[in-house]
């Protein structure tokens, strides 16, 4: 049974699980018109569609519990999915991180650790969480709309003059304290 809980410093070591692939089949499309967010979605054709992995992180779990949450997920003592939400100056903390090992997805762990993230959001006064999104990751995309984050933003200048050229970040937000 998956355990989603608080990382602390005696666990400090599970905030470096491993990276792990996942696939670009398709790209998120937001507009912003009349006020209001909406997207499409492209599918990739056959011959375009493939994977990604980001490179792995050396978090350090001393410097950065100042600002920021860690929340896990276990299977017995294995770490198998990570939440990292970072303090932030307005009104909604960052969710700066999450991941779920391969072999656990569609399994409802992201979900689990985003419902324990808004519990730790709510905690420390924030109105909610916001994160970004590549919009070519269209399956984090529509993970985080299905589980009712909204569009509150697009960036795309972020990955000009990067190997990334050419994709831009979509930002999410979700509302714990008032209305969704």
């Amino acid at each position: 049974m998956i355990e989603v809980k608080m990382i602390d410093k005696d666990h400090m070591q599970d905030i470096n699980i491993p990276n792990e692939p996942f696939a670009l089949w398709g790209r998120m499309i937001p507009s912003y018109k009349d006020e209001q967010w909406s997207y499409i979605v492209e599918h990739f054709d056959s011959q375009n569609v493939g994977q990604m992995c980001f490179p792995n992180e050396n978090y350090d779990y001393m410097e950065m519990c100042r600002n920021s949450t860690f929340i896990g997920a276990y299977d017995g003592d294995t770490c198998i999915g990570l939440a990292i939400l970072k303090d932030a100056l307005l009104k909604y903390m960052y969710l700066y991180d999450l991941k779920v090992n391969k072999e656990y997805r569609n399994q409802g762990v992201a979900s689990r650790l985003i419902t324990k993230s808004e519990e730790a959001a709510a905690e420390k006064g924030y109105r909610g969480i916001y994160t970004q999104g590549q919009d070519n990751n269209l399956s984090a995309c529509l993970f985080y709309l299905k589980y009712g984050f909204h569009i509150g933003g697009l960036d795309t200048n972020v990955y000009k003059g990067t190997t990334q050229e050419g994709k831009a970040d979509i930002l999410f937000y979700l509302d714990v304290i008032g209305d969704k």
